[in-house]
């Protein structure tokens, strides 16, 4: 595969992966397609826009007509499809647009390269890019459906890839409903699907709505962190770094037809994380031990909000010798010192800036 599309590639989890593909193989073209809602940053992507083989494309990936024609266009041959609405709180509070662009979205990207391959399946593949909150949740001292080989130390249990789909909010309906239609396109017709379901990612050009880039912002401009409830659900974090080289992995040696788990082995309580995010943070701005946790303030619990993920990626590991980072603390003082050192960017963001320019620039064109 030499045309690859990556949708969603101004996103968080799509920037480290449009950045990876475009610097390890020169030989490959690689499309960004993206619509540039609030979640898609092309900032993200400054050091890697003027190379050869780097195409961006606004585009909406619920046009299926404009899709169809970008994979005539430039013979696409294989798929990365990170594209999607992903904030819970969002969906709770606009469900259509999550169903719209996750359920229909992936949809018009399947048929597209159902339409366009015509069969002719050989090296191709359209790979899809979930999420572990489809299986529902964990409860952390009586754990329902998921692998029994073990556990973390919050529950005797993980989700594996025959976990049941269970899922409780919009966005995780939407994300299963978009899984059971990938599965259906490789049943039906057989085109090459593979779909990988991961746990929480943090690192570099977070949106600063997410719960790790949220703590660090406040902190530094002294403003409350709002916790959900007591803080007690729990979260299993994965480096995205180490989760786009796992798609990496994925893309070129996956099965067709298979489900691969992600997770980094790190289970937090988020008031745990929390705490954690302050004692790193105030170290690094010359604060006093502890100081921000004053800052810290429960608020109403957020509805439906499941309260274990835990993730077995032991069919990744051992099927295509992937590990995550074995240092979370090391990760997490990465990341907090890339927010801390971006100040630029987080204020593009946080003000909006980032928006304005990239709406004037296309509307120009």
């Amino acid at each position: 595969m030499k045309n690859i599309l990556i949708t969603g590639g101004a996103g968080f989890i799509g920037s480290h992966v449009v950045r990876l593909f475009v610097n390890k193989y020169p030989e490959y073209q690689i499309y960004n397609l993206d619509k540039l809602t609030y979640a898609g940053n092309l900032e993200n992507l400054k050091d890697i826009e003027q190379k050869p083989n780097y195409h961006f494309i606004k585009a909406d990936i619920c046009d299926f007509e404009r899709v169809l024609q970008i994979f005539r266009d430039h013979k696409i041959e294989g798929v990365v499809h990170l594209a999607a609405e992903s904030h819970v709180d969002r969906s709770i509070k606009d469900p259509f647009t999550f169903a719209k662009t996750n359920i229909l979205g992936t949809l018009s990207l399947l048929q597209a390269a159902k339409e366009c391959w015509k069969g002719n399946y050989e090296g191709k593949l359209f790979y899809h890019i979930s999420t572990d909150e489809v299986y529902g949740a964990l409860e952390a001292d009586n754990p329902q459906g998921g692998s029994q080989s073990g556990g973390g130390p919050w529950g005797r249990d993980f989700f594996c890839e025959q976990t049941k789909y269970a899922p409780r909010s919009p966005y995780s309906a939407s994300k299963a409903s978009s899984d059971h239609f990938v599965r259906a396109f490789f049943d039906t017709y057989t085109l090459p699907t593979v779909i990988t379901n991961c746990s929480n990612n943090f690192g570099p050009y977070q949106f600063p709505e997410k719960l790790i880039p949220l703590v660090i912002n406040n902190i530094k401009h002294a403003k409350p962190i709002p916790v959900y409830g007591k803080g007690e659900n729990v979260r299993d974090w994965l480096f995205v770094e180490d989760h786009a080289r796992a798609i990496d992995i994925v893309f070129h040696s996956g099965q067709a037809g298979e489900t691969y788990n992600i997770g980094g082995n790190n289970e937090w309580k988020n008031i745990d994380l929390i705490k954690q995010i302050i004692k790193i943070t105030d170290r690094l701005l010359g604060n006093e031990s502890g100081k921000s946790e004053s800052l810290i303030c429960f608020v109403t619990d957020r509805a439906g909000h499941d309260l274990r993920y835990a993730i077995d990626s032991s069919k990744l590991q051992d099927n295509l010798a992937w590990q995550p980072s074995s240092d979370f603390n090391a990760k997490l003082e990465e990341t907090i010192r890339w927010y801390l050192d971006n100040e630029q960017w987080l204020n593009n963001i946080t003000s909006g800036e980032y928006e304005k320019y990239y709406k004037q620039m296309y509307e120009e064109r």
